[in-house]
């Protein structure tokens, strides 16, 4: 009985903490366990930091690409370089625009993401490293303004970038990316029923990678180390 109660407490915490479950919901569990007490709005907000597309989610705030060299000179140079070119297997940040049709894409905020709050959310979250969310918001403002000021996002390196303008920013790739529509376009090959009784049982191989060639060869294929 104990083992199964263990189980029981184990479950709830696992399917709380994979799934995100909002505290109500843990709290319910935590109730019925006699486990926990229901977290405060203020704990919820603590960790309620995402920045949507829309800018929803934006704290208020102010930074300019001027000040955020400075920031991300003592920050965050020493991994990404002092122009955001990435030093040794670091992320490059800037530059490749005109690139993702390339063999080799340098996928980077200005070539690749397609909206800038993913930027400002990130380092938010998670930079620097080593030493996550020790920024404030008008570190992060300038930062981020910085970063675009590196891909030409943002042309006047003294450009205010603030609560009220950032959704006005648009990336360069914003266009490349579109809504999931196999649910649609692929409906056709999904007409075949799926076999739920006497199966086929033997699985024959008719051909291999190699013989389809579906490997790149060498002279287009990734450089590995």
């Amino acid at each position: 009985m104990r083992t199964r109660r263990l189980k029981e407490i184990a479950c709830a915490f696992a399917v709380a903490g994979a799934f995100g479950l909002s505290g109500s919901i843990a709290g319910h569990a935590g109730e019925r366990l006699g486990l926990g007490v229901p977290a405060t709005p203020e704990q919820i907000a603590g960790w309620d930091i995402d920045v949507r597309p829309d800018g929803v989610g934006l704290p208020p705030g102010k930074g300019t690409a001027t000040a955020g060299e400075a920031i991300f000179l003592d920050h965050c140079a020493a991994c990404h370089g002092d122009f955001a070119e990435g030093r040794d297997k670091w992320p490059v940040l800037a530059g490749g625009l005109g690139s993702l049709k390339a063999d080799r894409p340098e996928k980077t905020i200005g070539s690749y993401w397609p909206a800038a709050s993913t930027v400002f959310d990130y380092i938010k979250r998670a930079m620097p490293f080593g030493n996550a969310q020790s920024l404030s918001d008008d570190d992060v403002y300038a930062l981020t303004a910085f970063l675009l000021n590196m891909n030409e996002v943002i042309k006047d390196p003294d450009f205010e970038l603030n609560q009220k303008n950032f959704s006005t920013i648009v990336m360069p790739n914003e266009g490349g990316f579109y809504d999931d529509d196999r649910e649609t376009a692929e409906r056709q090959f999904w007409n075949a029923k799926a076999c739920m009784k006497d199966c086929k049982t033997d699985v024959k191989v008719t051909a291999t990678a190699a013989v389809l060639d579906v490997t790149p060869d060498s002279k287009t294929g990734p450089h590995v180390d």
